[in-house]
């Protein structure tokens, strides 16, 4: 008997946050509590729109990924986000996008100053992958610098 090759897994849904800045999206990712909304705030009062806070769909489509909001979710949860002390509010939202970048948020500072190029793998296809410290004030500044110029530009080649 033989067996058909598998084809790979087309969906995955994934804990985090996703904005998308000039149509490029951006996925935080970090426990409970690691700052993932309050970095997505801060992006989107830069011009970043929000995508999904809390849960997030990356979908394969050939060799890209996407990023969405996961159809389970309500519309009136849609492009809302958790801001701690105020509530929950409406951001300017995507309603998807081609995943760019990986974000890790780490709460020590990164001691290297030049650290070697990481990368992530979803749905069998990698990206590039950046730890960051989500309290630092550039943080947000960071990662629209990273996405608009694009991983070849400023982290290293992998």
């Amino acid at each position: 008997m033989t067996r058909e090759p598998e084809t790979p897994r087309r969906l995955v849904e994934v804990h985090g946050t996703a904005v998308a800045i000039d149509g490029r999206g951006l996925l935080l990712r970090g426990p409970s509590g690691s700052g993932k909304s309050d970095l997505a705030l801060r992006l989107v009062d830069g011009g970043a729109r929000l995508i999904s806070d809390d849960l997030v769909r990356i979908e394969r489509r050939g060799s890209d990924l996407w990023v969405m909001v996961p159809p389970g979710v309500p519309a009136e949860l849609r492009h809302r986000i958790e801001i701690r002390g105020l509530g929950i509010a409406a951001l300017p939202g995507e309603t998807e996008a081609p995943l760019a970048l990986v974000v890790d948020l780490v709460s020590a500072p990164i001691s290297e100053r030049l650290p070697p190029a990481q990368r992530c793998e979803y749905l069998e296809i990698g990206l590039p992958l950046l730890a960051i410290d989500p309290s630092a004030a550039s943080a947000a500044a960071k990662l629209r610098l990273a996405v608009k110029r694009g991983a070849g530009s400023i982290i290293p080649p992998p």
